[in-house]
């Protein structure tokens, strides 16, 4: 089965996920999401794969976070997707998707339950 993890170089969650993956023999495709940001689309069906709402999938304690007043509870889902597309510093990381199901790596550990 094909492994994707949504993958930032730069947090150490997203590396440790990579790490304890690829000592397990597994080697996912690395979406480096900052880099190549998924779209609303792509997006929801993450959301949809993950069993999860928009907000669950959000870096609350991101400054943009704030600025976007993205904590305002009559924002739409719709509206929260759209602010991911366009922010995607705002998508929690990382990510492994395995087929029809897919994990956030927090912590990292969760990765191998998938793989």
């Amino acid at each position: 089965m094909a492994l994707v993890l949504y993958h930032n170089p730069r947090c150490s969650k997203s590396r440790a996920a990579l790490k304890l993956l690829e000592d397990a023999g597994k080697e996912p495709k690395v979406v480096l999401y900052l880099e190549s940001p998924p779209n609303a689309s792509e997006i929801k069906n993450l959301l949809a794969t993950l069993g999860i709402g928009p907000r669950a999938l959000m870096r609350t304690k991101e400054p943009i976070y704030k600025e976007l007043g993205l904590d305002d509870p009559k924002l739409s889902d719709a509206a929260l997707i759209r602010a991911m597309a366009e922010n995607p510093i705002l998508i929690e990381r990382p990510i492994l998707v395995a087929g029809k199901r897919a994990v956030i790596g927090r912590p990292p550990e969760r990765v191998l339950d998938l793989a």
